[in-house]
Protein backbone atom coordinates (compact mmCIF):
# COMPACT_ATOMS: atom_id res chain seq x y z
CA UNK A 1 0.00 0.00 0.00
CA UNK A 2 1.17 3.50 -0.78
CA UNK A 3 0.93 6.52 1.47
CA UNK A 4 -2.34 7.78 -0.03
CA UNK A 5 -4.16 4.47 0.25
CA UNK A 6 -6.65 3.61 2.93
CA UNK A 7 -7.24 0.29 4.64
CA UNK A 8 -10.56 0.10 6.42
CA UNK A 9 -11.67 -2.48 8.98
CA UNK A 10 -15.38 -3.04 8.49
CA UNK A 11 -17.11 -4.40 11.57
CA UNK A 12 -20.43 -6.06 12.23
CA UNK A 13 -21.61 -7.55 15.51
CA UNK A 14 -24.48 -8.87 17.53
CA UNK A 15 -26.00 -6.39 19.98
CA UNK A 16 -23.90 -6.01 23.10
CA UNK A 17 -20.62 -7.32 21.65
CA UNK A 18 -17.72 -6.10 23.78
CA UNK A 19 -14.73 -4.12 22.59
CA UNK A 20 -12.57 -7.18 23.31
CA UNK A 21 -14.74 -9.37 21.08
CA UNK A 22 -14.57 -6.80 18.28
CA UNK A 23 -10.81 -6.44 18.78
CA UNK A 24 -10.47 -10.23 18.45
CA UNK A 25 -12.24 -10.17 15.08
CA UNK A 26 -10.05 -7.30 13.85
CA UNK A 27 -6.87 -9.06 15.04
CA UNK A 28 -7.90 -12.30 13.33
CA UNK A 29 -8.69 -10.51 10.05
CA UNK A 30 -5.28 -8.85 10.13
CA UNK A 31 -3.55 -12.14 11.00
CA UNK A 32 -5.27 -14.02 8.15
CA UNK A 33 -4.18 -11.42 5.62
CA UNK A 34 -0.70 -10.92 7.05
CA UNK A 35 -1.27 -7.18 7.29
CA UNK A 36 -0.09 -4.97 10.13
CA UNK A 37 -2.46 -3.18 12.48
CA UNK A 38 -0.56 0.01 11.65
CA UNK A 39 -1.94 -0.14 8.11
CA UNK A 40 -5.50 0.48 9.35
CA UNK A 41 -6.79 3.99 8.74
CA UNK A 42 -10.36 3.68 10.05
CA UNK A 43 -12.99 1.37 11.48
CA UNK A 44 -16.36 1.37 9.71
CA UNK A 45 -19.77 -0.03 10.53
CA UNK A 46 -23.42 0.49 9.74
CA UNK A 47 -24.89 3.72 11.07
CA UNK A 48 -27.47 1.45 12.75
CA UNK A 49 -24.61 0.08 14.90
CA UNK A 50 -23.39 3.54 15.90
CA UNK A 51 -24.69 3.17 19.44
CA UNK A 52 -22.88 -0.13 20.08
CA UNK A 53 -20.33 0.82 22.77
CA UNK A 54 -18.00 -2.06 21.91
CA UNK A 55 -17.45 -0.74 18.38
CA UNK A 56 -16.65 2.79 19.54
CA UNK A 57 -14.36 1.49 22.27
CA UNK A 58 -12.50 -0.77 19.82
CA UNK A 59 -11.95 2.17 17.45
CA UNK A 60 -10.72 4.35 20.33
CA UNK A 61 -8.40 1.62 21.63
CA UNK A 62 -6.75 1.42 18.21
CA UNK A 63 -6.71 5.19 17.68
CA UNK A 64 -8.92 4.86 14.60
CA UNK A 65 -11.58 7.15 13.25
CA UNK A 66 -15.02 5.54 13.45
CA UNK A 67 -16.97 5.81 10.20
CA UNK A 68 -20.73 5.24 10.41
CA UNK A 69 -21.93 4.19 6.96
CA UNK A 70 -25.48 5.20 5.99
CA UNK A 71 -27.84 2.40 4.93
CA UNK A 72 -27.97 3.52 1.29
CA UNK A 73 -24.15 3.35 1.03
CA UNK A 74 -24.11 -0.09 2.68
CA UNK A 75 -26.68 -1.33 0.18
CA UNK A 76 -24.71 0.10 -2.76
CA UNK A 77 -21.53 -1.64 -1.56
CA UNK A 78 -23.50 -4.80 -0.74
CA UNK A 79 -23.44 -5.82 -4.40
CA UNK A 80 -19.65 -6.24 -4.14
CA UNK A 81 -19.43 -8.40 -1.00
CA UNK A 82 -18.15 -11.98 -1.21
CA UNK A 83 -19.90 -13.39 1.87
CA UNK A 84 -23.66 -13.92 1.75
CA UNK A 85 -25.58 -14.50 4.94
CA UNK A 86 -29.30 -14.75 4.28
CA UNK A 87 -29.94 -14.09 7.99
CA UNK A 88 -27.88 -10.90 7.95
CA UNK A 89 -29.48 -9.85 4.66
CA UNK A 90 -32.96 -10.23 6.18
CA UNK A 91 -31.95 -8.28 9.29
CA UNK A 92 -29.85 -5.51 7.75
CA UNK A 93 -30.55 -5.31 4.02
CA UNK A 94 -26.98 -6.34 3.11
CA UNK A 95 -25.44 -9.83 2.92
CA UNK A 96 -22.43 -8.87 5.11
CA UNK A 97 -22.34 -5.74 7.26
CA UNK A 98 -18.59 -5.98 7.83
CA UNK A 99 -17.75 -6.33 4.13
CA UNK A 100 -20.23 -3.71 2.94
CA UNK A 101 -19.09 -1.19 5.58
CA UNK A 102 -15.42 -1.71 4.71
CA UNK A 103 -16.07 -1.34 0.98
CA UNK A 104 -18.33 1.71 1.38
CA UNK A 105 -15.88 3.52 3.66
CA UNK A 106 -12.88 2.75 1.44
CA UNK A 107 -14.56 4.25 -1.63
CA UNK A 108 -16.26 3.20 -4.86
CA UNK A 109 -13.17 1.58 -6.39
CA UNK A 110 -12.21 -0.29 -3.21
CA UNK A 111 -11.71 -4.03 -2.93
CA UNK A 112 -11.82 -6.55 -0.13
CA UNK A 113 -8.52 -7.97 1.04
CA UNK A 114 -10.33 -11.21 1.89
CA UNK A 115 -13.71 -12.47 3.09
CA UNK A 116 -14.99 -11.38 6.46
CA UNK A 117 -13.80 -13.16 9.58
CA UNK A 118 -16.29 -14.15 12.27
CA UNK A 119 -15.09 -14.52 15.86
CA UNK A 120 -17.86 -15.05 18.39
CA UNK A 121 -20.42 -12.25 18.06
CA UNK A 122 -18.24 -10.02 15.86
CA UNK A 123 -17.18 -9.96 12.22
CA UNK A 124 -14.44 -7.99 10.51
CA UNK A 125 -13.54 -7.48 6.86
CA UNK A 126 -10.66 -5.45 5.48
CA UNK A 127 -10.90 -3.33 2.35
CA UNK A 128 -8.40 -1.13 0.60
CA UNK A 129 -9.06 1.97 -1.46
CA UNK A 130 -9.07 1.71 -5.24
CA UNK A 131 -5.54 3.06 -5.44
CA UNK A 132 -4.14 0.05 -3.57
CA UNK A 133 -2.24 -2.56 -5.52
Amino acid sequence: MGLDEAMIAGVGCKAGASAGEIEAAIAEALARTGLSAGALTALATSSAKGDEPGIGEAAMARGLKLVLVPQRDLEAAGARVVTRSERVLALTGVPSVAEAAALAAAGPASRLVGPRVAIGPATCALAVSGDAT
